[in-house]
């Protein structure tokens, strides 16, 4: 006989979280079944939290090496590697317990069980399904389910790499010795943030692109300079490249990749596959439930989070969607329990959801990028603006930034803003209202933002679709 529950939530991340504190709000009878990665998911465990503890422990050296401060001399007497990486570990453990395992105790409607869940029919899932042995797991039954199962590090198809002994960013984080050579195959948001800090640790790193650009969904304009930026800092990037065969000669790991008709090969201590994620449905028994998949195994989802079986919700990395990142796993987790238990029709404009890519400079987006508008209206009407002209960067000498504003070529609304700068993940904050509330560069114009900031770059971006802003003083 199966236990009964309003609500069973798959999952232990960001989706799966926000939507237990939603459902035991709405005092469901609610269980949380998670396997894999520990409460927390990606972002506490593998993910956003221990990846930018590196990356700010490699910002704050290279800071300290490359300043450029006239009469300021600041010397980096050592570096201990394994130091830094268990001060990371030590972090993740401390805000998995305080964020995570302490919020779940105290959710009084939620009980919380450890295995894998499966489905057998679709009102049904078995917990530790039966194994070879005849055991029997434990079976549940829901009236609603919410699906936060998350994904996992794609392995592109390269010839023998499952002979080799490749890392993902799970290992990346955890290596106790330093790699001396790394090859990092991928470069979007993993690949590049990875490259960068282990660069900096004084790793020597190659990135291998397949596409002609880093991180083809963003403005190539500041794609372009970051690379240049990446560059100048050692980092060898390869473009539109593919990845033919690993292997491995003594303690060196090789790959080949064709560049054009030219084959060439690099080697290295480590091989980081930074690709992509696969969402986490194959072990769900989704057929069993009648819960349909794309082609790239994702749980195909309305706006409303709801899958093929109208009680059947999924949310985070495991759905189909656009944007897939921690606030958005977070908030769908919420608008799927308040759906599934009260019948509403929430849902999220993706277009006002930004993006970060942690590099220094940080490279982060909002709304439309010039290509989508030109898709769109048939036209764009964009300007992009150098942080050389903006009076705080000039102060911190970090004129290596752009930001380009994308508006409507008649109304003059805000479409999008994309920006490479320091601090471009806390910039982009005042974009999202900017477009949300379909703000005009008008508005912009007559804003008044504090002198000397960084956030003034929007206001001058703003500025440049009117003015020649070489010719404007400080105090415009």
């Amino acid at each position: 006989m199966s236990d009964e529950y309003d609500l069973i939530i798959i999952g232990g991340g960001a989706g799966a979280f926000s939507a237990a504190i939603k459902a035991n709000e709405l005092g469901a009878k609610t269980l949380m079944v998670n396997k894999g990665l520990s409460l927390g998911g990606t972002c506490v465990n593998v993910g956003c939290v221990p990846s930018k503890t590196l990356l700010w422990a490699g910002e704050v050296m290279h800071l300290a090496k490359e300043h450029h401060i006239p009469g300021l001399d600041i010397e980096v007497k050592g570096f201990d590697f394994a130091k830094v990486i268990q001060h990371e570990l030590d972090l993740v453990v401390k805000l998995r317990a305080e964020k995570y395992e302490k919020v779940l105790n105290n959710l009084e409607n939620v009980n919380h069980i450890e295995g894998r869940a499966t489905f057998i029919s679709p009102n049904e899932i078995e917990v530790n399904p039966s194994t070879s042995s005849g055991q029997v797991g434990q079976r549940f039954k829901a009236k609603k389910f919410i699906i936060a199962a998350g994904s996992t590090a794609m392995v592109p198809p390269i010839e023998d790499i499952q002979d080799v002994e490749y890392i993902t960013h799970i290992e990346a984080l955890q290596l106790k010795q330093q790699p001396k050579e790394l090859i990092v195959v991928g470069a979007g948001p993993l690949g590049l943030e990875f490259a960068q800090m282990y660069a900096r640790f004084g790793t020597k790193v190659a990135i291998l692109q397949r596409n002609v650009s880093i991180f083809p969904p963003a403005e190539r304009e500041l794609t372009n300079r970051l690379a240049e930026i990446l560059t100048k800092e050692g980092i060898i990037i390869k473009t539109d490249i593919q990845v033919k065969s690993a292997r491995k000669e003594g303690s060196k790991k090789i790959l080949t990749y064709m560049i054009g008709d030219k084959q060439e090969q690099v080697q290295a201590d480590e091989i980081l596959l930074a690709t992509g994620k696969t969402p986490n449905t194959k072990r769900l028994a989704l057929d069993k439930a009648g819960v349909e998949i794309d082609e790239k195994q994702a749980i195909k989802v309305s706006p409303q989070f709801q899958t093929s079986q109208p009680h059947i919700y999924a949310v985070g990395d495991v759905i189909n969607l656009s944007i897939r990142q921690e606030p958005t796993a977070g908030r769908e987790g919420t608008l799927a329990v308040d759906n599934a238990l009260n019948n509403t029709q929430n849902s999220i404009d993706y277009n006002t959801v930004p993006w970060t890519i942690f590099t220094d400079p940080q490279l982060a987006g909002v709304g439309l990028t010039e290509e989508q508008e030109v898709k769109q209206l048939g036209r764009c009407l964009c300007r992009t603006v150098s942080f050389a002209d903006v009076p705080k960067a000039i102060i911190m000498n970090r004129t290596e930034g752009l930001i380009k504003m994308v508006i409507h070529p008649e109304t003059k609304v805000i479409l999008g803003v994309h920006i490479l700068a320091p601090n471009a993940g806390e910039l982009i904050a005042q974009a999202i209202w900017l477009i949300k509330n379909k703000n005009t560069i008008d508005d912009v114009v007559t804003s008044l933002p504090m002198f000397p900031t960084l956030s003034e770059s929007i206001k001058i971006a703003a500025l440049s679709f009117t003015k020649d802003i070489s010719k404007l003083s400080c105090c415009i």
